[in-house]
Formats: structure tokens, C-alpha cells, sequence
């Protein structure tokens, strides 16, 4: 369990972060653009989709630029820990908007505050699954 915390208090999950961080951005303000043409639900798959392309790019280069894996694998391996986050992501952005919100009686944003929410949940489970799995 020590080995799985210091994980977390390493440079390189730093920069998972930062990088992650700019993925989330790109995550967010496309999910913002995409409403406008398609519903919430739909919406932020697609975001989804649009963030984890940029995520795996500043992955690559800045986080785990000593990986060995082969490209191809590298890419099947993220988009498998990818759709458990995307799963994640949905599930904590569905229940918060409809549900949690409301009943705590917010109004206002519910969209943004559901959808970042449900962004930033999976952080912890991604770095590691792409740590032994999409760039080992």
C-alpha cells in the first residue's frame, strides 16, 4: 500500500497532473462546445473522447517519455484504461447533475460543476493503470 501512496508523491505524477490538467481543459471546453449541438450525455463522451486524445499525447511526450512499449500497444493499452475513466466520468456526471445537485438544491452550472467533477475523479486510477499498462 507504501508503494502505491509514494507513487503518488512523485515527480513524474506531477507532471501527470499538469498534464492531465491541460487534457481536462481541452476535456471541459469541448464538452461546452459539443453542447451545442448534441445533448449532455452525448456531449461529454465526445469531450471525453477529444481530452483523452490530447492526454495521450502530452502523456507520451512529457510523463512517460522512457517508456519502451511500442506505439501501437501504448494506444490500445490507454484507450482500455480509458473507457473504465470514461465509465467513471459518465457515471459521476450523470448522478451529479441529476441527481446529487438537485436534491442539494444548485441551479446554477449544474452541467459544469457535474461534468468537472466527474473529470477530475478518475486522476488516481488512470495514473496508475497508464503507469503499468499503456507506457510501461
Amino acid at each position: 500500500m507504501q508503494q502505491i501512496i509514494n507513487q503518488f508523491k512523485s515527480r513524474q505524477f506531477i507532471l501527470f497532473l499538469m498534464t492531465g490538467g491541460i487534457a481536462a481543459v481541452v476535456n471541459l471546453g469541448s464538452r461546452i462546445l459539443y453542447s451545442q449541438w448534441l445533448s449532455f450525455s452525448l456531449a461529454v463522451i465526445f469531450a471525453y473522447i477529444t481530452g483523452m486524445v490530447t492526454a495521450f499525447i502530452l502523456a507520451k511526450i512529457f510523463v512517460f517519455n522512457q517508456s519502451t512499449q511500442p506505439l501501437g500497444s501504448s494506444v490500445i493499452a490507454f484507450s482500455l484504461v480509458n473507457c473504465i475513466a470514461i465509465v467513471q466520468t459518465w457515471l459521476i456526471s450523470m448522478g451529479m447533475a441529476y441527481y446529487l445537485l438537485p436534491a442539494l438544491g444548485i441551479v446554477h452550472y449544474v452541467h459544469e460543476i457535474a461534468h468537472f467533477s466527474g473529470v477530475i475523479f478518475p486522476v488516481f486510477t488512470s495514473f496508475i493503470g497508464h503507469k503499468r499498462w499503456s507506457f510501461r
